[in-house]
């Protein structure tokens, strides 16, 4: 809560100084190289934030429970989401609607500079953000790393990623050589 001027709350546990200074930065020279990002949960958290983002400190307060973001701290949860018909993530996906893995009580009220929302939870909530003006920055609130083995539009947003990384990787490594 100390880098975006957010409430602190009894559910927000092992703040660590050092580590949030450390992924605050890495977030901030990550945009700056132009190098693929993908943010997950946490991930889309710091991105927003180290892009002058603001974070809702827990969701319930704010959003009550009609759609469950997070069951109990060790317990995720499934839920669907709604993805903005013109975003990147939509074109990725090949649609509108999906089911995602849930696991947070945390979450963006605020999109930052740059960054527009791509997806959002029947309750309104922002469930994911891609970056206008960066060659492929996109963070999402969900995990798609644990339904990714059974459903290949998850799969697909991380082919996506590696397709970008490995499209920047060659157009760096052509620049080098010339």
């Amino acid at each position: 809560p100390d880098h975006y001027s957010g409430a602190s709350h009894p559910t927000i546990y092992k703040i660590d100084p050092e580590r949030d200074a450390f992924e605050l930065a890495l977030a901030r020279r990550a945009i700056r190289a132009d190098i693929a990002v993908l943010g997950i949960c946490r991930g889309l958290q710091v991105l927003s934030v180290a892009s002058g983002g603001q974070l809702l400190s827990h969701v319930p307060d704010a959003f009550g429970t009609s759609v469950l973001h997070r069951e109990e701290q060790i317990c995720p949860t499934r839920h669907p989401v709604e993805v903005v018909p013109d975003s990147q993530l939509a074109q990725i996906i090949g649609g509108s609607h999906l089911d995602v893995v849930s696991w947070h009580h945390q979450a963006v009220t605020t999109v930052p500079p740059g960054w527009q929302a791509a997806a959002y939870a029947p309750d309104g909530l922002i469930e994911a953000v891609e970056h206008g003006n960066h060659p492929w920055a996109i963070a999402l609130q969900w995990h798609p790393e644990l339904s990714s083995a059974e459903d290949p539009l998850q799969q697909r947003i991380f082919d996506a990623f590696i397709t970008a990384a490995q499209t920047r990787e060659r157009t760096y490594n052509f620049r080098a050589a010339s």
